[in-house]
């Protein structure tokens, strides 16, 4: 599975990712995305045929879901929130990396994945 990490993650987990030899890149990496409109990073994704990694939970669902009614499919959404891996705790991006690590192992080419919503 190749994945592109929404800025609200910082570009140390797509790092990390990488260093464990996953196709994985950052929004926080990238100046032509940073800032920029959900609907722009989504097509991003949609392009690179990656699926995508954040909390912003409302825009990327209805992203998603527009993209089904035009009969267009996306590589996968895994959604996360800030309960589950609070960004401030000392522990998450590690947490993060592992949880994140298990999904790319598990679908190496991105199986399954397609136009789903997965909650990590």
């Amino acid at each position: 599975m190749r994945l592109l990490i929404d800025e609200m993650w910082p570009a140390r987990l797509a790092d990390q990712l990488r260093r464990r030899g996953h196709d994985v890149g950052a929004v926080a990496e990238r100046d032509e995305l940073r800032q920029r409109p959900d609907e722009i990073v989504f097509e991003t994704a949609l392009a690179q045929r990656r699926a995508i990694f954040t909390e912003n939970v409302p825009d990327f669902r209805l992203l998603a879901e527009a993209c089904l009614r035009e009969s267009r499919d996306f590589y996968g959404l895994i959604l996360t929130t800030d309960s589950t891996f609070p960004r401030g705790h000392p522990r998450t991006l590690g947490r993060v990396v592992r949880a994140l690590e298990t999904l790319l192992t598990a679908h190496p080419r991105g199986d399954g994945l397609a136009n789903r919503v997965l909650w990590l």
